[in-house]
């Protein structure tokens, strides 16, 4: 570990952080719209209000994390952070991406945050040239698009669906399952994922509202509790997988409920109680934050006064690249895509390098399954890549 790159990564150290502190300086190198290499800013883009803030919230803190630590190494250079809340809903997404497009001062995003609002902004960020690194937008068909602008900095549903289907077979060893979604981008291709590695074991599937619009389940209720089944999975996000769990337990059903990424946060907890949503397996092609490299854990804690979540270092890490970029002077969009492109370095979640479509080095992606244990979210194992 290199301590003295600490300041700027906490504590890991990133290779492509080359020097460049002469990022003030108004001439040569990249200079941005203004022609000033200072004043500059980047965007976190995801949902900060809503039925599915928690996730954007945890994210928006680790980038702030990494504007903060950075500020103060770069006083006199300051970039500013810009926070996009697109409530999770594809709807507003173009919107805020076109609203970003307009900022000239504006030379990168972490986000989007989710995947349905991600197929909605993202043609727009590629036609303008501006570089956007998800932290947890997990669909595969977004490295699909042509999009050079876009690089995801977790790995995909390629990865986290087999893994969750797996976990259904192997662990619970479930012969009948049954899987929900939300009919999201997201929780629908999550759940195609699962059922590909489950086969036959799928005895029944069905499908709900996301966003907030459904409250009430009593129809997949009925149809799950007389499957008779041995596990349940839901594509989604926490309120809903919350409210889907609470009602399972109140009708007598006891299969777990095994969810994705989208559920894995302390919410889905407050969504279900914590009785019913006791025993939950939640995934993530992420290490538990408690893995995290270095002093970020505490300096966290310390500028956010909670403990980090999931995908808050991931989003800090992807801050931390298009800092660098900064920092190395490139200072106009054309400038900080073509160093995110080529970027390779170490990270407090991962090592980062980005492979064809944008999507992370496979060899860097892990996938971890936690479990809802005394009314906390606890790390339960890393699922072992087939």
């Amino acid at each position: 570990m290199r301590q003295k790159l600490a300041r700027v990564i906490g504590g890991a150290a990133m290779l492509a952080l080359v020097a460049g502190g002469t990022a003030c300086s108004s001439s040569g190198g990249d200079s941005a719209s203004g022609g000033d290499k200072c004043g500059n800013k980047i965007a976190f883009f995801g949902a900060l209000t809503g039925s599915s803030a928690a996730l954007g919230i945890n994210e928006n803190n680790g980038v702030k994390l990494a504007v903060d630590k950075y500020n103060k190494e770069n006083a006199d250079c300051k970039v500013e952070l810009v926070p996009l809340d697109s409530q999770g809903s594809p709807d507003q997404a173009p919107g805020l991406a076109q609203k970003a497009i307009d900022d000239p001062k504006i030379l990168g995003i972490v986000g989007p945050a989710y995947s349905g609002e991600s197929e909605a902004a993202d043609p727009l960020f590629a036609e303008a040239g501006l570089v956007h690194i998800t932290a947890s937008a997990t669909r595969p068909s977004l490295s699909q698009q042509g999009w050079k602008t876009f690089f995801r900095a977790v790995g995909n549903d390629f990865s986290q669906g087999p893994a969750a289907g797996t976990y259904i077979k192997d662990v619970i060893k479930a012969d009948r399952v049954y899987v929900i979604d939300d009919q999201s981008a997201y929780g629908a291709g999550l759940a195609d994922e699962v059922k590909k590695v489950l086969g036959g074991a799928v005895v029944g599937s069905d499908k709900v509202q996301g966003e907030g619009k459904q409250v009430e389940f009593s129809g997949v209720v009925t149809k799950v509790k007389a499957a008779n089944v041995k596990a349940i999975f839901y594509g989604g996000y926490y309120q809903e997988a919350g409210l889907i769990r609470k009602q399972l337990t109140a009708a007598g059903v006891t299969a777990p409920l095994v969810a994705g990424d989208g559920v894995n946060d302390k919410a889905y907890i407050d969504s279900a109680g914590a009785a019913a949503a006791e025993g939950t397996i939640l995934t993530c092609p992420c290490q538990p934050a408690s893995e995290a490299r270095g002093t970020f854990k505490e300096e966290y804690k310390a500028l956010n006064g909670t403990e980090p979540g999931t995908y808050s270092d991931t989003a800090y890490d992807a801050a931390n690249i298009l800092l660098a970029g900064i920092k190395a002077g490139k200072t106009d969009r054309a400038g900080l895509l073509d160093f995110v492109k080529n970027y390779s370095g170490e990270g407090v979640a991962a090592n980062y390098k980005f492979v064809e479509g944008g999507e992370l080095d496979p060899a860097q992606v892990k996938v971890w399954a936690f479990k809802v244990q005394g009314g906390q979210v606890v790390p339960d194992q890393e699922i072992k890549k087939s």
